[in-house]
């Protein structure tokens, strides 16, 4: 227990650690004025209200939702829609605000689903106890359970990563970059925004002809020529592409030949 929670009158506020993917951190408290916490500064606008916190000491998951109102620039509800602060990682404790370094842990998660109502917004927190959901063991599939490039996959990716520009935007979801593998190399690759109004955000590249890649989604913000991307290359994680392509055969993660339950309907002019 801290020790300012002893005194006979407490001076305590509620305070939010938030730090998206992309390194940016954020700080926000309940009290009425900014405090500064072992080097943030803890925002008090726009002043985010939790519900009640219930810790428990079993293997529950521990949830609980956040609202705040739109009414700064730290967060945005263009940037909320755009997935910016999609699994950020939060942190909420209870100061001393006379003495702000004094704290007391209280929970910590990641961001889940948020929605947004007019100037408002309402955000669920995620307790660690949420990955005890995940499936223990995999289950099997034709196709490989590894992504590119990935421990399991060790296919180098340096060689397969490219630094280019935006030189046209064909549609909403196509654009041209300025120099790419063919091939249809970048097919179920990534898209990563570097510059531009899309800065930090990522997406899926459906397929690739020559440099022009089509977007699984168009961006959440238009682009616009110049912009700066990392493209990726892809997989289809079929065991033809891995043996053939990537000469890995001997790392893939799937069970192309193992019968499955549509094994009855396998036959010629089905």
């Amino acid at each position: 227990m801290a020790a300012f929670l002893q005194k006979p009158l407490v001076s305590a506020a509620l305070c939010w650690r938030l730090e998206r993917r992309d390194g940016i951190t954020l700080g926000f408290t309940s009290h009425d004025r900014d405090l500064e916490v072992s080097g943030l500064v803890y925002r008090a606008a726009p002043g985010m209200l939790p519900s009640s916190i219930s810790l428990k000491d079993g293997f529950e998951p521990d949830n609980l939702d956040i609202k705040g109102a739109l009414t700064s620039d730290l967060i945005r509800g263009e940037d909320l829609r755009a997935g910016r602060w999609d699994d950020a990682a939060v942190s909420i404790f209870m100061a001393d605000w006379e003495v702000p370094d004094q704290v007391m842990a209280i929970a910590r998660g990641a961001l889940g689903d948020v929605s947004i109502r007019g100037e408002a917004f309402e955000v669920e927190l995620k307790g660690p106890t949420t990955e005890l959901d995940r499936p223990v063991v995999e289950q099997t599939s034709p196709e490989c359970r590894a992504n590119l490039g990935d421990k399991r996959c060790r296919i180098d990716m340096a060689a397969r990563t490219r630094i280019t520009r935006v030189t046209s935007l064909i549609g909403e979801d196509v654009v041209e970059v300025a120099s790419a593998a063919g091939g249809g190399a970048y097919a179920y690759g990534r898209l990563r925004w570097m510059s531009g109004a899309n800065s930090g955000l990522s997406g899926a590249i459906l397929a690739s002809v020559g440099a022009e890649l089509t977007l699984r989604e168009p961006p959440p913000f238009a682009p616009v020529e110049g912009d700066l991307v990392e493209i990726v290359e892809g997989c289809d994680k079929r065991l033809e592409t891995c043996a053939g392509r990537f000469a890995n055969a001997a790392n893939f993660r799937g069970e192309p030949h193992l019968p499955g339950v549509d094994l009855l309907t396998r036959y010629p002019g089905a």
